[in-house]
């Protein structure tokens, strides 16, 4: 029987294996898979017939490459696929797909160290174009009530990553965004403390809720600047006054000098506010001080 005849990609294998076991990077997509083929391609005497995708899947047949694809539902996100060689931590894959993405809200804490969870959902924030500005149109207080007694609305913009879900959310600018090592040793792009801070208070049901919140406020007294806080919160420009319910974490945690309390106490309140969302009448306190309806036993 005659022996097949071997491919060039065959023939190239020893030099393939060596040029991704001497590279820095771990993580390509599949334009930077291309671009080696191009480059390397007379060196390493490959056929012209031969495509990036067949190159592709010889890599991951026979060069230990993998490949891995996170799609979400929305329309507007597109389909990301990733390769990889040897050993790559979630948080750098992740942190591969864009450029302006970044983690935040119960992810963010975990990376802070403000929770003792080990949450199952990652939180990816999708920076936007930034706000115009706050809105000069004025809050009433029956628009507040309602707004709050509805059910929040939450992303279902996830996919499904191993035993993971990736949750993308959008936000606005990205004041407070900033590179750290993350919990496997990665450089990533994730919001401040004092931003995470904001985040959670904002939108409580993407970090565990309300106690989840408190304790994040708890954990968070020697890295926080309150300063800092109430600044960011400011040039945020939310028209929802979010200094009440975060003046109140911060009294409710027993954790903060009078004068950090303060900065927030001598802020104007101007409306009844809530802590979160579609609380039921029987089942909300009310803090004078803070014009805040909270859950009973908070």
């Amino acid at each position: 029987m005659e022996r097949r005849r071997r491919t060039t990609l065959e023939i190239a294998k020893p030099k393939i294996i060596d040029f991704f076991a001497n590279a820095m990077e771990k993580i390509y997509t599949p334009k930077d898979l291309e671009d080696i083929l191009i480059s390397n391609r007379e060196s390493w005497r490959i056929a012209e017939s031969t495509s990036a995708s067949n190159f592709i899947k010889f890599l991951i047949a026979e060069a230990n490459i993998q490949e891995f694809e996170i799609k979400f539902p929305s329309s507007w996100t597109p389909k990301f696929t990733r390769y990889t060689r040897g050993e790559v931590s979630t948080f750098d894959l992740l942190s591969s797909l864009r450029s302006d993405f970044y983690f935040s809200h119960y992810t963010a804490m975990y990376v802070h160290q403000l929770t003792e969870q080990v949450p199952k959902i990652i939180y990816l924030t999708w920076e936007q174009a930034q706000k115009a500005g706050p809105s000069h149109h004025p809050l009433v207080q029956k628009k507040i009530d309602w707004a709050f007694r509805q059910p929040p609305r939450i992303s279902s913009n996830i996919a499904i990553f191993g035993d993971l879900q990736i949750c993308l959310l959008y936000g606005t600018g990205n004041l407070g965004v900033t590179k750290i090592k993350g919990p496997e040793g990665d450089e990533i792009q994730v919001s401040d403390i004092e931003r995470t801070l904001i985040d959670i208070t904002v939108r409580p049901f993407y970090a565990g809720g309300v106690f989840e919140v408190l304790k994040a406020y708890q954990l968070a007294t020697k890295k926080v600047s309150i300063n800092k806080l109430a600044i960011m919160l400011k040039n945020l420009g939310y028209k929802y006054p979010y200094h009440q319910a975060i003046g109140f974490y911060l009294e409710r945690s027993s954790a903060y000098k009078e004068s950090a309390l303060k900065i927030f106490r001598n802020i104007k309140k101007e409306y009844d506010f809530y802590l979160t969302y579609q609380m039921e009448e029987k089942d909300m306190a009310y803090s004078e001080e803070w014009r805040l309806f909270y859950p009973k036993g908070f």
